[in-house]
């Protein structure tokens, strides 16, 4: 953690805030409402946690701009997105360590890689043949950078992370320990007795500024390439097979599965646990609440959710009984609606 200190009024020019209320010190450290202290900052974006205001210790809280704070005793930092700003201080305060230049003594690095002025390569990490490393670039302790690979200015390349043959990264790229960039895609070819692998030949093409979570994995094209387009942020265990298109600023949740070929939009978000069938079309700006599966097309923008609540099991077992009956229940109702429109004819009515 840094040593930094800052005052409200230097904190507010730094984050687009308003500073409403000056704490009596400088601010140095970022902390929960309920446990934060004398020169610690924290917020309040969820009304559910209102209550804690009266309680908190904390040196000052970032408010929105509507919520009242007559009588309190901590400093005011007033915005329209207190998490944001709580975002921007904690970075702040928090800045991440500068990796020293150059390559460690025991790293691999092929005669034909590039390697740019700034870029940091650490312990026991391989780059292979024709790869090119930008400038400012760190690239993790034992991590993988595949042959003819290329990776923009200020890339971060995590700890046993796997950037493999043939990926294009932007500019300011993240890829946290363990994920595995452009392995190959799931395709088998049914030969009757036995499947054979189909060549997996395109590659994965990375926008600026996108974030690739801890252990993901996305598979390059069959043919064609996988593209994640600008801005987008990937959380942890997510799997995006070959051919996948995603669009600038989509975000994605732990846990979701995406099929090959499927295309989705801009600004979509994707909560947890969400699964594509292939070759799907999403619209821009479409979102998806956690566990839904999605089967067909989204054409429109709007929230979508799929998928049984939680209830008690023996609630449960009733209704997976009522499931299984639903069919016949379907039927059953068309024959009495047959009937019903039978008897009307025939009565005039």
């Amino acid at each position: 953690m840094a040593d930094s200190r800052y005052t409200l009024d230097e904190l507010a020019a730094l984050t687009g805030s308003v500073c409403e209320k000056s704490g009596q010190s400088g601010i140095h450290a970022v902390a929960p409402l309920e446990t934060a202290g004398p020169g610690e900052i924290s917020f309040l974006a969820n009304r559910r946690y209102r209550g804690q205001l009266a309680e908190t210790q904390a040196e000052a809280v970032i408010l929105p701009r509507e919520e009242r704070a007559e009588g309190c005793a901590f400093g005011v930092l007033r915005a329209d997105n207190p998490y944001l700003v709580f975002a921007r201080i904690a970075w702040l305060l928090n800045p991440r360590p500068v990796p020293v230049p150059g390559v460690d003594r025991s790293a691999v690095v092929a005669a034909s890689a590039q390697i740019e002025e700034g870029a940091s390569v650490s312990a026991q990490a391989v780059i292979e043949a024709d790869a090119w490393i930008g400038p400012g670039c760190w690239v993790g302790p034992g991590s993988v950078i595949g042959a003819g690979v290329a990776m923009g200015a200020g890339c971060r390349i995590g700890a046993n992370a796997s950037v493999l043959a043939g990926s294009q990264l932007g500019e300011r790229v993240e890829v946290l320990p363990g994920a595995v960039i452009g392995s190959a895609g799931f395709g088998f070819a049914d030969a009757g007795d036995h499947w054979e692998p189909v060549p997996q030949l395109g590659r994965v093409l990375i926008g600026d500024d996108v974030s690739i979570g801890a252990n993901t994995t996305v598979d390059r094209g069959s043919q064609g390439d996988t593209r994640i387009g600008d801005g987008c942020k990937i959380d942890n265990l997510v799997q995006i097979a070959h051919n996948v298109q995603i669009g600038e600023h989509t975000v994605v949740a732990a846990n979701a599965g995406i099929s090959g070929s499927t295309r989705i939009g801009r600004y979509c978000r994707i909560a947890g646990g969400v699964g594509f069938v292939g070759h799907l079309e999403i619209a821009d700006g479409a979102t998806f609440t956690g566990m839904s599966m999605i089967t067909g097309n989204i054409h429109d923008a709007g929230v979508y959710s799929s998928g049984v609540p939680l209830m008690p099991t023996r609630e449960w077992r009733r209704s997976a009984v009522r499931f299984r009956q639903l069919d016949d229940m379907a039927r059953r109702l068309e024959k009495l609606e047959r009937l019903m429109e039978t008897t009307k004819d025939r009565d005039g009515r």
